[in-house]
């Protein structure tokens, strides 16, 4: 017999929180993901920052990733059409021998183009960053947008996320909202653009699991306008959060059970309105059911929120601590860095856990 054996359950995910907007460094999220490095293989990691552009925070920051000389020159006059360019600078990194081949990682801090927003009247300033960001991921070739919000960003590649978190040079950061991803890629193969968090505006998504639904996913968000180019499933979840979340405006329960909608015969239990309401979402959204084992952990400027399939067949676990929110893949991976949280618990199988921003704040 074997001394020890261990049976993976899929990738880490792991997200902290001040919902006092409080600014804290990277420790806690390093020693979180870092405790769970069995759950990943090396061949991806990351995190995503809330809050770490304080001076540039009326900014789009656009992370991008750039596998050529061309790539990144045709990507950059592409950009110019739509936006007006602040800043620009390479993201700051240092040498770690394990993270090899890695693309060229560069920063722009941009505004919309005022002519842009006349001509597209139609269309808010955020459909606007979401279009450029479709128009460069697929007609520039050896170019990808990593992320796109306002005063946050997106540090992912191949590796494991506590080489990756060195890299990026990530103890330089300061942020009320850390997230992160430890990949065990099963059904794509492991790169720079496919590693985790997946972002679009200011949303960031980690995901553990598989989207068994992504083709119908895929062809649902096409008449939408989003675009799936990445070989992930993970980049399905991000649209659909920003379409029913920004673009149609649901609250977060009612997108939850659309994203992890109830089973037809627990509908059927419940009170003739909610059985009409939760019947009316199938139909109107039947194309963004997401089938298939997740929990997942979204992250935006003014919320984090957890949430798992509807017969939760990925684990999660939930803590608070004062003005902090734990939300991770085990519980070790709260108690680490919160050995007493005043409650813990483990995330019901689709119902969100929703940390909120207070005032706004940062």
């Amino acid at each position: 017999m074997r001394d020890s054996f261990y049976i993976p359950s899929g990738c880490a995910i792991s997200g902290i929180m001040s919902e006092e907007g409080r600014l804290f460094g990277s420790d806690m999220i390093m020693s979180s993901i870092a405790i769970m490095h069995f759950r990943a293989n090396g061949l991806g990691g990351g995190f995503a920052a809330y809050g770490i552009y304080p001076e540039l925070k009326d900014y789009h920051a656009l992370h991008m990733m750039y596998d050529s000389p061309q790539g990144k020159a045709d990507a950059e006059e592409l950009l110019k059409r739509y936006f007006v360019v602040r800043t620009d600078e390479r993201i700051p990194t240092r040498p770690v021998p394990v993270v090899k081949n890695r693309p060229v990682l560069w920063r722009y801090f941009v505004s919309v183009r005022e002519e842009l927003k006349e001509l597209y009247y139609d269309l808010t300033e955020e459909d606007i960053v979401v279009k450029a960001v479709m128009d460069v991921n697929k007609s520039v070739h050896d170019a990808f947008v990593a992320s796109s919000g306002k005063n946050m960003g997106v540090f992912k590649g191949v590796g494991y996320p506590e080489d990756i978190g060195e890299f990026f040079k990530l103890d330089s950061y300061q942020a009320y909202m850390w997230t992160a991803h430890g990949r065990f890629p099963t059904n794509t193969s492991g790169w720079w653009g496919g590693a985790h968090p997946f972002g679009l505006l200011d949303w960031s998504i980690v995901h553990n699991g598989e989207i068994s639904s992504y083709g119908i996913n895929r062809r649902y968000l096409a008449n939408f306008g989003y675009e799936c180019l990445l070989h992930t499933d993970t980049e399905v979840i991000t649209y659909l959060v920003d379409l029913l979340m920004r673009k149609h405006e649901l609250p977060v329960d009612l997108a939850a059970k659309v994203l992890a909608a109830p089973l037809w015969k627990e509908i059927d239990r419940l009170p003739l309105a909610e059985q009409q309401k939760l019947e009316a979402l199938r139909m109107v959204y039947g194309g963004a059911l997401l089938n298939g084992p997740f929990s997942i952990v979204v992250g935006s400027s003014r919320m984090m929120i957890g949430l798992n399939d509807r017969i939760k067949l990925r684990p999660m676990v939930a803590a608070r601590d004062h003005d902090m929110v734990f939300m991770a893949s085990e519980e070790a991976a709260i108690k680490v860095v919160c050995p007493n949280p005043s409650s813990i618990w483990a995330v019901k199988a689709g119902e969100p856990v929703v940390a909120v921003l207070k005032d706004h704040a940062a």
